[in-house]
């Protein structure tokens, strides 16, 4: 017997028992009084522990009837004047739409009208009473407003005074610099956008890290956080992004009070509906209460609440759930009529609303759009306490533009609006604007003596001020001198062999260490502490854990054991890159949200950082963050047991695309120790806009002393490690041989090679940086252009090779593009050697002769280079490549 299907309304087999059981709920329910539905809950609970404990494990429903979470007897009064918060609403809405066809009509750069025209509301609510800007009293609310209703934000703007009309006008217009931005960009409008949430998805995951470190900073006793919250406007639609919801079930284990979704659910996407033949709402509830979040759904607004009432039966209820979100989007793009014919499709509905006009049926609101619902949610939500909150909130996409774009699936791209819908917008909003202005589309300003233009003066400054708004600098810290790290310096000592890896845990054991900036590192791992050689730390300095750790650790007897902490500082994110990059994205925009700079030290495979979140490296250049990302077993030969989907050969190129990201590949440690140090100066210090990508190797080998007088050149991308030996006769070839990371001892191994077996000298440079080095020789070619009677600017590399004597050959261990960067500024000929092609496992020596960089494939390549220029016999270059065993017959590394 299919249990499940004869325990449906339809087919019960004992509506006698089944009306006794309701009848007993009820009674419960009115003996109860206020407490009567919480009592209901409880005895309904026990009713299925009871069935459990006697083997019937019926399965959990995480859904809940598709109605308003917050009944009409719990709503609260909605404060302030809401004839005033309409007006306000009113104007709001048709400067954003205005602004956008203006833009439309006076240029070519579009906008969007549809997004906000169905949020208007809820972000009302949020501006006149929930939202605190920081102020001697609060922290301030951090608020992740949904891209896309960018307009709707600068339209509130304009209206307080903090924007013009020529800014509107310049809407999407940047370049001058007299613009505003398209969507939040803080890198654009530093002083306005927190954070740039409109390459979707970001902005859930960012916010929901920004809410646990928030946790982090008020138990290590940093910031007080206290009564702050997190709050984050998405898309119903926009959830089908992995990064919306993929990291909702760290905000319900974590118990994330002070963070609060706010989903916009206009039940379409950019191209159609969300879940035509489902219902989103419903998705979703599922998913968040299953992920340990309070649901409050907001779906019918107070026009509905007397339709309720009425209804005894539960058929309203019942047809609520039935119909699908496809037919509740046609139904907003009909009419009062077709609702009726359609949605009261029974006896029992159409008595229902035999009474009411197909106007009163048109005018059924949806949730959304309701102050006084939304103002109830709200107040549920900052009032929750042990567990994150999700607000469902229903409306229309493109609320209000009626025929042009109302509730129809070619909203999303609606860029314009004929006169006509124009006029029935005023009139819908009831806006002061005269027939024949419409087509100029005009802004709207209150007057400076009006009661609106006070009241959301008043609102804004018993919040605390204007919102949003941006802090761009906190204190400076002060930073070591280099000197501070003079063992480092020296070298590691005759026969002694480490790698980079374990240099870096060295200083930033020694920054963790520090007086001044050692509460201030953050160190985040996703789950490769031990692969990093940093479970050294777990015991100094614990990883954080606001539950401190309530097990004793296998390994608690052992020296290293894994210790977790409310007052630890290690983040350690398990096996989730996107999660650690939000974490050190919170920290390293710390010193704008909370005003307190934190230096966050992120470490990672290196394969596995910009490949996996490039999205977010990006959006944490546009957020101005400021600390160090450290891609650790980096290149495509050092990790030579892992293979192709662990070997990186690329990550450089990604980091050079961010144009504030400062990437270097040291080879040694006493180039790490130059660039981290440098590196702290430049943003804890003098607080530059701009954050470091380092690459560190698992190879151990020998690591000389620091060279005199190299540290200027060393951070500007090259510097000379070594001049090669005069060989004693005037026509002695010579060649300039360039190299990074690991594959710089090969070159050094070549410069021997090619002295010892051909009598070629070889001045080595090391180039920690050649994205550096192509953005300074980028610098100066710009000047020289646009400076043509000026003695030309030489870039770095110029000045230091024009009188360099043969051929220069770079060589590392990424793929030839990265080198390749600097080719325009090399006065020499030059070759290029790197790692194209998939990674594999095999031991390091085979790897590189694989990828042909190598030593002998370097001395190779060098020969080469002098017979092509002359200097030299070809027949030397093949009596090298018998020497050495090259097969010219090898398969391509690109092609195999």
């Amino acid at each position: 017997m299919d249990l499940q299907k004869d325990l449906t309304h339809e087919n019960d087999p004992d509506p006698g028992e089944t009306a006794e059981w309701l009848d007993a709920l009820k009674g419960a329910l009115a003996a109860w009084g206020e407490e009567g539905p919480r009592r209901v809950h409880h005895l309904i609970e026990k009713q299925i522990e009871f069935a459990r404990l006697h083997g019937e494990h019926l399965p959990f429903s995480a859904d809940t009837p598709y109605i308003n979470t917050i009944s009409l007897d719990s709503q609260p009064p909605t404060p302030g004047d809401q004839n005033i918060e309409r007006r306000i609403r009113s104007y709001t809405r048709w400067n954003a739409l205005a602004m956008v066809l203006r833009a439309g009509k006076n240029t070519n750069v579009g906008g969007h009208i549809a997004s906000f025209a169905s949020s208007a509301t809820l972000y009302e609510a949020g501006f006149n009473h929930f939202w605190r800007a920081p102020s001697e009293t609060h922290g301030g609310d951090l608020i992740y407003f949904q891209g896309h209703s960018s307009p709707g934000v600068y339209a509130r703007a304009f209206l307080t005074g903090r924007l013009s009309e020529a800014q509107l006008d310049r809407f999407r217009q940047e370049v001058d610099g007299k613009g505003i931005s398209s969507y939040p960009h803080p890198w654009l409008m530093p002083k306005f956008w927190q954070f740039p949430t409109v390459s979707m998805g970001l902005g859930p995951i960012m916010a929901i890290y920004q809410a646990r470190f928030m946790k982090y900073l008020a138990l290590r006793g940093i910031v007080n956080t206290a009564g702050r919250k997190v709050w984050a406007f998405i898309g119903d639609g926009e959830t089908d992004e992995p990064e919306s919801l993929g990291a909702i079930g760290l905000a319900g284990r974590e118990r994330l009070d002070n963070l609060i979704f706010v989903v916009n659910c206009n039940l379409q996407r950019l191209d159609g509906p969300v879940r035509g033949n489902g219902k989103i709402i419903q998705e979703l509830e599922s998913s968040f209460r299953g992920a340990g979040w309070r649901v409050i759904k907001v779906i019918w607004g107070s026009r509905w609440d007397a339709l309720f009432a009425r209804d005894t039966t539960g058929a309203l209820m019942r047809r609520m759930m039935e119909v699908v979100d496809g037919e509740y989007q046609t139904y907003k793009a009909k009419s009062g009529a077709y609702v009726r014919a359609h949605f009261f499709n029974t006896p029992e509905l159409k008595a229902l609303v035999a009474d009411y006009s197909d106007e009163d049926i048109w005018n059924l609101n949806r949730g959304g759009h309701d102050p006084h619902k939304i103002h109830a949610a709200f107040t549920a939500a900052m009032q929750t306490q042990g567990r994150p909150t999700v607000i469902l909130a229903k409306t229309i996409k493109g609320y209000g533009m009626g025929e042009a774009g109302e509730a129809l699936n070619i909203t999303h791209q609606q860029k314009k609006m004929p006169v006509d819908a124009l006029r029935k917008f005023r009139d819908r909003f009831r806006l002061p604007i005269a027939d024949e202005e419409l087509a100029e589309v005009p802004y709207l300003k209150f007057a400076e003596d009006s009661k609106e233009l006070a009241y959301l003066r008043a609102r804004r400054a018993e919040l605390g001020g204007d919102l949003p708004a941006r802090r761009p600098r906190a204190q400076s810290l002060p930073t070591p001198e280099l000197s501070a790290f003079e063992p480092i310096l020296k070298g590691a000592g005759a026969g002694r062999e480490i790698s980079t890896t374990m240099v870096f845990v060295r200083i930033l054991t020694q920054l963790m260490k520090d007086r001044t900036l050692g509460k201030r590192i953050v160190p985040i791992v996703p789950d490769e502490s031990r692969t990093f050689g940093m479970e050294g730390l777990f015991r100094q300095f614990g990883l954080w854990n606001q539950d401190g750790q309530k097990y004793v650790p296998e390994d608690s007897e052992q020296l290293m054991f894994y210790k977790e902490s409310e007052t630890g500082q290690i983040l350690q994110e398990g096996i989730n890159e996107a999660g650690a990059m939000c974490d050190w994205i919170a920290a390293a925009t710390s010193y704008s949200t909370h005003g307190e700079p934190m230096i966050p030290f992120y470490i990672f495979y290196s394969m596995f950082g910009f490949q996996r979140i490039g999205d977010l490296a990006w959006a944490a250049g546009d957020l101005r963050g400021r600390g160090f990302l450290i891609g650790g077993t980096s290149g495509r030969t050092t990790l030579n047991g892992e293979g192709l989907q662990h070997e990186d050969g690329h990550s450089h190129l990604f980091a050079a695309a961010v144009p504030n990201c400062v990437s270097y590949d040291p080879s040694f440690g006493y180039e790490l120790a130059m660039i981290v140090q440098d590196g702290l100066r430049r943003m804890a210090q003098e607080q530059h806009d701009v954050y470091y990508y380092i690459t560190v190797m698992n190879e151990n080998y020998a690591h000389p002393a620091a060279p005199d007088g190299i540290q200027a050149d060393l951070l500007k991308g090259m510097y000379c490690f070594r001049k090669g030996e005069d060989a004693g006769k005037k026509s002695a070839p010579r060649v300039q041989l360039l190299g990074s990371g690991v594959i710089f001892n090969e070159v050094i191994a070549a410069a021997n090679l090619l002295k010892n077996d051909w009598g070629v000298d070889a001045d080595l440079w090391s180039c920690p940086s050649f994205t550096e080095l192509a953005r300074d020789g980028q610098q100066q070619a710009r000047h020289n252009l646009l400076h043509p009677l000026d003695s030309p600017s030489l870039p770095h590399v110029g000045k230091l090779l024009q009188n360099a004597k043969g051929p220069v050959i770079a060589a590392t261990d990424y793929v030839r593009a990265y080198a390749e960067q600097i080719r325009p500024f090399v006065p020499n000929r030059y070759v290029v050697l790197g790692t194209d092609g998939f990674g594999r496992s095999d031991t390091r020596a085979k790897l590189r002769h694989f990828f042909e960089v190598d030593r002998y494939w370097v001395a190779v390549a060098a020969l080469k280079a002098l017979a092509d220029e002359g200097t030299i016999q070809s027949r030397m270059v093949v009596d090298a490549l018998k020497k050495y065993q090259i097969d010219s017959n090898k398969p391509n590394p690109l092609s195999v």
